[in-house]
């Protein structure tokens, strides 16, 4: 071999050494890169949240082809609300996500508010064709010029349609297909197809009360009725929407759900979600209800509404884990928001009363490692500590008929969220005054109070599900819910069960589970 080739081989072998030197390193980068996502501080590991800036109400929420589509309020310039956008994810299961590009921007019309999306089967519209149909959304446009102006006309309703199952839109360009005659607060179609009466039916709040419009073709609309000047809580502006049927468990019977959300004068303060039960005739809503019902007590479940083209007809929630008094001040960095599990809505009949449990979905069980259960009994007056690493992504589970107990999460630095069963007062309270950072916003600290009125008699379940900054507590399989956020400063470490009665109690199967994240 000559001089010359032997050089020629020395610099090609010194090229593949470098290659697979870069290719090791490329390799330790991408693990690296890979291990370091999704794991800010307070960053949910197993709820669903933008990769970063910030987010808000779920909208647009759609089934379609296999495919679930969650879009959301969405500013992908910082970590506090402005300009609205429409982000996108999509979920075979409704566990794990895959991010999308933005679906929708801004236009001359406006910014993209809230709003929702169905699928045109008979393609009424005239968007697509029978062979593909169109997935339409339906949004309110928010012109701020307008706003800034003082006019009360610059909310509107646009539409724009997709016909490759959400990945790109396509603006009308006749919008806004609802005008606007001067109502400040107009916004939030929600909108589905009322098979009895061939329409089209829109829910929309304007300012504090309902309409519900009636369209042939998603184009042209007509107001149809209103409902809930009278009706409901009033403490601030309806947001959100959502009307549906859903038969009685148990029973053939059905009636119609309406979902309204209002900001401020939930009952823990802030935001929260109402819901009435009902008829719903094709034109009217009406009720016969009188008292004030809330989907989930705790301050962090708002502007939720269900799935359009669910599969078997279920009822699937999801609803924006935050709250207006304090969402753009919560200390995480990168992004801001999650989502709440998804939940399914029953309705049930309890002596003559209604009330519309919401549960998570089966599909969370895949993510769930089940641990050994055991059975915790204490005597009057004591206690019994249980640690647990990982708890801040975890599940507990037991069964009671207990009326009179404690559940403490606590750390090493002594922060603690105590969740407080007093049955004689027929009241659940969430204590999170101790619970970690509480000092970034005057409204976030303090004790938030379900009454649990209506509880079986003998064994009902309690399930917690914790991630790294919220709790959600589902009492009787849903009956009684409470979503709140958490910022400890160190993960809770262990369970502390306490006995607040004279008699002895018992938690059957108790069980703490690890949940595998989703990212």
């Amino acid at each position: 071999m000559n001089t010359r080739n032997v050089l020629t081989t020395i610099f090609l072998l010194l090229i593949l050494v470098s290659c697979k030197e870069k290719k090791k390193e490329q390799t330790v980068i991408t693990e690296t890169t890979m291990s370091d996502y999704y794991t800010e501080p307070y960053r949910p590991q197993f709820h669903f949240s933008p990769e970063e800036k910030w987010m808000n109400d779920p909208n647009g929420m759609v089934y379609h082809k296999g495919i679930y589509h969650l879009f959301y309020q969405y500013y992908p310039e910082d970590i506090v609300w402005g300009p609205m956008h429409w982000g996108h994810a999509t979920s075979k299961d409704l566990v794990h996500w895959e991010h999308k590009p933005i679906a929708l921007y801004p236009d001359e019309h406006g910014l993209i508010f809230s709003g929702s999306a169905v699928v045109d089967f008979a393609n009424t519209s005239g968007f697509g064709t029978a062979e593909n149909p169109p997935l339409v959304a339906i949004f309110t446009y928010h012109l701020m010029d307008g706003e800034t102006t003082g006019r009360k006309d610059f909310q509107t309703q646009g539409i724009a349609y997709s016909l490759d199952n959400g990945d790109t839109w396509t603006k009308f360009e006749g919008n806004p297909v609802i005008g606007n005659d001067g109502m400040k607060d107009f916004r939030d179609p929600k909108v589905f197809w009322d098979n009895k009466n061939q329409q089209w039916v829109m829910s929309l709040v304007a300012g504090d009360h309902l309409q519900i419009w009636g369209s042939g073709d998603l184009r042209e609309w007509s107001k149809l009725s209103e409902f809930g000047k009278d009706k409901g809580a009033h403490g601030g502006v309806w947001e959100c929407p959502d009307l549906f049927p859903l038969k009685i468990e148990g029973s053939e019977e059905q009636k119609w759900v309406l979902l309204i959300s209002i900001n401020p004068g939930a009952p823990n303060g802030g935001s929260g979600t109402q819901y009435f039960i009902g008829d719903f005739d094709g034109e009217k809503f009406t009720t016969e209800q009188t008292e004030n019902k809330w989907l989930d007590w705790g301050t962090d479940n708002y502007a939720g509404v269900i799935y359009n083209n669910e599969p078997n007809n279920d009822k699937i929630f999801i609803g924006w884990m935050s709250n207006w008094e304090y969402a753009r001040d919560t200390p995480t960095s990168t992004w801001r928001s999650a989502m709440t599990v998804p939940r399914k809505l029953t309705l049930h009949k309890i002596g003559d009363d209604f009330n519309l449990f919401n549960y998570p979905v089966k599909n969370l069980e895949s993510i769930i490692d089940k641990k050994n259960k055991k059975e915790i009994a204490l005597v009057g007056g004591t206690s019994e500590v249980i640690p647990f690493d990982g708890l801040n992504q975890a599940e507990v589970k037991f069964h009671t008929s207990a009326e009179n107990f404690q559940l403490k999460l606590s750390n090493n630095l002594d922060e603690a969220v105590l969740l407080t069963m007093f049955g004689a007062e027929q009241q659940f309270f969430l204590d999170r005054t101790n619970s970690g950072k509480v000092d970034f916003q005057e409204d976030f600290a303090g004790v938030q109070i379900m009454p649990v009125a209506q509880l079986p008699e003998g064994e009902y379940e309690v399930r917690l599900l914790i991630d790294n900054s919220s709790i959600e507590i589902f009492i009787n399989e849903g009956q009684y819910v409470m979503t709140t956020q958490l910022f400890p400063n160190e993960e809770y470490s262990d369970i502390t069960v306490v006995n607040l009665g004279d008699s002895e109690i018992s938690l059957k199967d108790f069980q703490i589970s690890e949940i595998e994240r989703i990212w």
